[in-house]
């Protein structure tokens, strides 16, 4: 009985999820507010991932702690610009996901996408990033990482990107923010 209760509530969460073309998140920060949509019909488990550790309230106490700037990546041959955040305590973490690359998603990193961290392919969890202007070497087949898989983009944001440009300018070493920027919750709108 307890199984056919627990197929029928993951059941309804995917029909809901799946039948909304975007779902819209607000990630309020120490900083302020950065709005979300997300694109569960481009990138389902990347966007049910990111919703788990939400419905969860992982990320609610968590932070962004790196930021890629022109500055601190001119020593690299492949440079990005990017603010990174949701550190989850690594016992608290699910599975890692596959990774759903851009050539899947058709979803690009463009000005304010965000998308998974990541190591190795299908090693994502909990980090995120957004990125600051157009990043296509982020994007599959992108120098970045070197398996050239690229990372996984899910969603954009559309209202609070100066709150991301406040974040990437406060004061680092070598990428890792001093002080980080708490991230007090990521929630639904809808």
């Amino acid at each position: 009985m307890k199984n056919i209760l627990l197929i029928s509530l993951a059941l309804t969460f995917s029909i809901q999820l799946f039948s909304q073309k975007i779902v819209k998140c607000n990630i309020k920060t120490s900083e302020g507010e950065i709005i979300l949509d997300l694109y569960p019909e481009k990138a389902p488990n990347t966007v049910a991932n990111f919703l788990k550790y939400i419905d969860a309230d992982l990320y609610s106490n968590s932070s962004f702690f790196r930021v890629c700037t022109s500055q601190n990546e001119a020593e690299r041959n492949i440079r990005i610009e990017v603010i990174q955040g949701g550190n989850v305590a690594d016992e608290k973490c699910f599975d890692p996901i596959e990774i759903e690359n851009t050539e899947k998603t058709g979803l690009l990193h463009k000005n304010g996408t965000i998308s998974m961290a990541r190591d190795t392919p299908n090693s994502a969890t909990c980090s995120f990033f957004i990125c600051i202007g157009n990043q296509p070497e982020l994007d599959f087949k992108g120098k970045r990482n070197p398996d050239g898989q690229g990372f996984a983009a899910f969603g954009q944001v559309t209202k609070g990107m100066d709150v991301v440009l406040k974040i990437q300018n406060k004061e680092n070493k070598k990428q890792s923010l001093v002080k980080s920027i708490s991230i007090i919750s990521i929630t639904r709108i809808n």
